[in-house]
């Protein structure tokens, strides 16, 4: 399948409130609507995970990522911008968002997605897209679509052809907390 038929597909799946299975700029992750209360539900289920350990979610640009707080820091612009590597930011006062995506504070954590495939579907879904590591809480991420187990493939409504070969060994985002208050704290190096 070509790559622009797989994004046409999953955005169509996400539209319709489906969970995806996909290839990020870090390593393959469980998808939904990020504004879909139901869908998040489903995300936390396939995941046997407790809705009180917040999911983050991607979007395709910074001006999108805008869309979700109230306020954010300066110094989140220039993270983005400046970053090597990919970078979850952690921001308080997330809106515009399913109320089951976010922690307990309030926060939410977002990453711009600059790997080409995530960052076209989350252009053309045009909203935000949960991302979460596709394997069963407290079990290994998968470092690869080889890794991702049976369980949780037969539990999404779709999943992306495009990458599932490649064999590299994917890395999780930086995690950083940017406070209202200024503070910034490094959760994940």
């Amino acid at each position: 399948m070509n790559c622009d038929l797989d994004i046409k597909n999953a955005v169509e799946v996400l539209r319709k409130g489906g969970v995806i299975l996909y290839p990020t700029d870090t390593i393959w992750g469980i998808g939904c609507d990020a504004t879909n209360p139901d869908a998040v539900r489903r995300v936390y289920e396939i995941k046997k995970r407790e809705d009180s350990k917040a999911l983050i979610c991607l979007v395709d640009s910074a001006d999108r990522m805008q869309r979700y707080f109230r306020n954010v820091p300066d110094v989140a612009w220039d993270l983005v911008d400046y970053a090597t590597k990919p970078l979850t930011l952690i921001l308080d006062d997330a809106v515009n968002i399913a109320p089951n995506l976010l922690a307990e504070d309030g926060s939410l954590g977002i990453r711009v997605t600059h790997e080409e495939f995530s960052r076209q579907m989350c252009y053309r879904f045009q909203k935000a897209i949960v991302s979460t590591s596709a394997n069963i809480s407290g079990e290994p991420s998968p470092q690869n679509f080889y890794d991702i187990s049976d369980e949780i493939k037969n539990q999404v409504d779709y999943i992306v052809s495009f990458r599932r070969g490649e064999k590299a060994k994917a890395q999780p985002s930086q995690i950083v907390k940017l406070a209202k208050d200024g503070e910034v704290t490094i959760i994940r190096g």
